[in-house]
This record gives C-alpha cells, structure tokens and sequence, in this order.
C-alpha cells in the first residue's frame, strides 16, 4: 500500500492527492572499498532529501522547495515535481556505514562493501 506516498496537496486540506515524482538520471561507479551512486536532483536542498535503507531497498526522495519569488510568474520552464529512486542493494554493501552528501542538485552516495566481501592478500608460511 502507498499511504506513505500520500499527502495533502491543496490549501483548503479537504482533498488528498498522490504526491507525484520523477526519476532522477543516476550514475554508478564500483570502487575497490565499495560503490559511488550519484543522482542528479536539481533545486533540491540537503533538507528537502530523505534517504533509508529497509529491507536491502535504497529509497532515495527529494523535496524541491517549492516558495516562489514574490511578483507575477510570466513563464517557466522547471519541472515542480519530485524526485523519488529506488535501488536495491546486494547484501555484501555494509548498509550502516552508507553516508550521502549534496551538493548543487548532485546526490552522491558513498556504499561501502563489507570488509569480508572486500578482496584481501593471504600470506604464505
């Protein structure tokens, strides 16, 4: 069920509607210590992004603030919508050392592999 994806979008607080969202274009990149996700997220701001993992599922949102400027609106062209991705991730990723940072619209994740998955040398004797 969706409820959580619900939420009240008029003014008068009488009518719910679905809160609408777009996929955002994201990239990834392996590393020896683990993977990069970055996720492209324009007009988004660190509070308006919401990151968890629950059952070996990444769910990625981010809120655009959505206050114009005062005066009269003569034209746009941005999208007023969401951003909402979803990944699942292997169980060999350490899901309680993931960590994420914004920075001008880019959402980049650090996803660590799990030391007993990471490659190691073994000595000889």
């Amino acid at each position: 069920m969706t409820s959580n994806l619900v939420r009240e979008n008029n003014e008068t607080g009488t009518r719910r509607e679905a809160e609408k969202f777009i996929t955002p274009v994201a990239s990834v990149q392996e590393t020896p210590d683990g993977y990069l996700l970055e996720l492209e997220m324009p007009g988004v701001s660190k509070d308006g992004l919401e990151i968890s993992v629950e059952n070996n599922q990444l769910s990625i949102i981010g809120r655009k603030n959505t206050t114009l400027p005062e005066g009269t609106l003569l034209h746009r062209e941005s999208r007023s919508q969401n951003y909402r991705r979803l990944f699942e991730i292997d169980p060999s990723i350490d899901s309680a050392k993931i960590s994420a940072r914004i920075n001008q619209g880019l959402v980049s994740l650090t996803l660590p592999k799990a030391e007993e998955v990471k490659p190691r040398k073994i000595t000889v004797s």
